[in-house]
């Protein structure tokens, strides 16, 4: 079944039934890692962050579950994160190649690319213990799942629906602030945030898709570019990080003069088409917005 919930059913059922089956898809993904265990951290990574947009849309309602849960998930992703952005730095490289504005910052890339996969290969057969690691992060989502019994909403189908409301509210107002604040500063910190919550918003979209079909599908269209566009402006961050941090790897001087001139351009480049995709996304007014979710739940349920 999709991530879901419908408002025409119980909320506490409806929650943990959305939760536990992300959860137990990354357990299965963990354990049988059907395309390798590099993919199977990918994949996992992706259902948690569907998890946790979920546990943030009821935060005010259940603090402490969200708190605890919320930092079992996150801790869960990091313990194996590190070859999984090794290898997403390859496709980061690669993204740029595909920009490239000459033939020869294009050769210099492909260089760039071979050495980051050596360095991913290097960093796979020094991580020691890899398939412990899985079945650890499997059993420590079985616990997140089984921790789903301990959470339940009280009150009437219209509690259910403030609660939609205001978390839906809650969203839209953060990501406001925060393209405010990648206009003010530029930061990759102010970036990272505004992708965060452009992550939220399109699992909220998938989520409440049952209230209006045709156009949650059209605005889930919407935030996915976002998050594309800002996923390219976090990835271009990091690589810059780890070439100030490892500048060692590369090298050829010249190599890397190109490196560092294909990330400031594109970075820029993609930071510009980011905001303004951005305030088209959030271009409602955020209480308005949920005003009109809460109309459709009740229309719905």
């Amino acid at each position: 079944m999709p991530f879901r919930i419908r408002p025409d059913a119980d909320f506490t059922d409806e929650f943990r039934d959305a939760a536990g089956r992300e959860l137990r898809r990354a357990i299965a993904t963990l354990e049988q890692q059907p395309d390798g265990a590099d993919e199977a951290i990918h994949d996992f990574r992706k259902n948690l962050k569907k998890v946790r947009s979920l546990y943030r849309l009821v935060a005010r309602e259940v603090p402490d579950f969200q708190k605890r849960e919320n930092a079992r998930l996150r801790d869960a992703a990091k313990s194996l994160s590190a070859i999984r952005d090794a290898a997403a730095l390859i496709g980061t490289v690669e993204y740029l190649k595909e920009k490239a504005r000459s033939m020869e910052e294009a050769e210099a890339l492909g260089r760039t690319v071979a050495i980051l996969e050596a360095r991913r290969d290097w960093m796979a057969e020094a991580e020691s213990g890899l398939e412990q690691k899985l079945q650890e992060t499997a059993d420590v989502l079985k616990e997140a799942r089984a921790a789903l019994d301990d959470v339940s909403f009280s009150g009437s189908g219209k509690k259910a629906i403030r609660l939609v409301g205001k978390g839906w509210r809650r969203t839209a107002r953060k990501a406001r602030a925060a393209i405010a604040r990648c206009h003010d500063e530029a930061s990759a910190e102010a970036f990272h945030e505004l992708r965060k919550r452009t992550q939220d918003f399109r699992a909220y979209h998938r989520l409440l898709t049952p209230l209006w079909p045709a156009a949650m599908k059209a605005r889930r269209a919407d935030t996915k570019e976002l998050v594309d566009i800002l996923g390219h402006v976090h990835d271009l961050a990091v690589l810059g990080a780890l070439v100030e941090a490892e500048p060692q790897l590369f090298t050829r001087d010249d190599d890397l003069s190109r490196l560092l001139d294909s990330i400031a351009h594109r970075q820029q480049e993609d930071r510009r088409d980011s905001l303004v995709k951005a305030e088209a996304v959030f271009a409602g007014k955020p209480a308005k917005e949920a005003k009109h979710i809460e109309v459709l739940w009740r229309a719905a349920a």
